[in-house]
């Protein structure tokens, strides 16, 4: 008899990923952002893209006027790490 074994699709590696819609590339920017109508200046969202979707993310939110800054993901995590000390 031989048991029937599920794989999940799921990752259990911690590397982000994209935040385009489907995509399940690795991030490799991030992409701050806020919406002056409900966020306080110095607030920043966060979306990660990985190079295929950059910059059609950095249009979707500059066209709307969100777009802070973009800088590579290891950027922003060592920028998080001094922040941190």
């Amino acid at each position: 008899m031989t048991d029937n074994v599920s794989v999940s699709d799921e990752t259990t590696d911690e590397t982000p990923s994209c935040s385009a819609k489907g995509c399940r590339a690795a991030a490799v920017w991030v992409l701050a952002w806020n919406n002056p109508k409900i966020h306080t200046p110095e607030r920043r969202k966060t979306w990660l893209a990985c190079d295929e979707h950059r910059e059609h993310l950095s249009q979707f939110l500059g066209v709307r006027g969100f777009l802070k800054d973009v800088v590579t993901l290891a950027e922003w995590e060592s920028a998080g790490s001094a922040a941190d000390r």
